[in-house]
């Protein structure tokens, strides 16, 4: 029970300072500039980076998930049980919410509020189900050819489909729901969550399925193509 506990913590801090980074980034930029341009950029760069520190230091306790898609499908994988899988994100979720007080506290903006920010239609739903694809086929094929550029790899791909996703990419059912409860430029109608959420959950079956078979378990002793040895999984 006290290592579950230590990786619920990690789980847990991790998702606080996500959702504070990701909240707090966007109503700094709010305050600074009124070009949504730059706003946009505001937000991208602080939580990238946010994201590589994150995952280096709390990975080696928990595996710096801090999103419960991801969660979902190392549990489908086998890779942590059901179980623990209900703990992890029940952790995120309260600590994206906790993250999400907390910015607002330093910004001095209400404590309690209610997205009006629409995010909805087909087009958000798909840019939500790319997003999330391209995170899972990010975090399973770096496990396999470069896990030592793995918080890298993972704060680049959420920096850039900041940009290529009209939804800005979200990628994270409970930083999706802590985003509901700020009216900033970072929200999201509670309206528009469940959607949003359903997509993230295809996206990320999506990317495992297509990961799971383009990245067979390699045999004993087989050497994966182009990775030195020590890299091997």
């Amino acid at each position: 029970m006290t290592d579950l506990a230590r990786k619920l913590v990690a789980e847990g801090l991790g998702s606080v300072l996500l959702a504070a980074t990701v909240i707090g980034s966007g109503l700094m930029a709010e305050r600074l500039t009124g070009d949504t341009a730059l706003m946009l950029l505001g937000n991208t760069l602080p939580t990238g980076a946010m994201l590589v520190v994150l995952i280096t230091i709390l990975g080696p306790i928990s595996g710096a998930h801090f999103n419960p898609a991801v969660t979902a499908v190392f549990a489908a994988r086998g890779d942590i049980g059901w179980r623990e899988a209900a703990f992890y994100s029940l952790a995120q979720l309260a600590g994206a919410i906790a993250g999400t007080w907390l910015a607002h506290l330093m910004f001095a903006a209400p404590l309690f509020e209610v997205a009006v920010t629409a995010r909805t239609g087909p087009s958000q739903w798909l840019s939500e189900i790319v997003a999330a694809f391209a995170l899972l086929s990010t975090i399973l094929a770096g496990q396999r050819f470069r896990p030592d550029a793995l918080p890298w790899l993972i704060g680049l791909v959420i920096v850039a489909a900041y940009w290529f996703t009209a939804s800005t990419s979200f990628a994270n059912p409970a930083l999706t729901l802590a985003r509901s409860l700020t009216d900033s430029f970072a929200g999201i109608r509670p309206i528009d969550v469940p959607a949003f959420v359903v997509a993230q959950l295809v996206g990320a079956g999506l990317g495992a399925a297509l990961m799971g078979w383009l990245l067979p378990k390699a045999a004993a002793g087989q050497r994966t193509p182009g990775v030195p040895a020590p890299l091997r999984r």
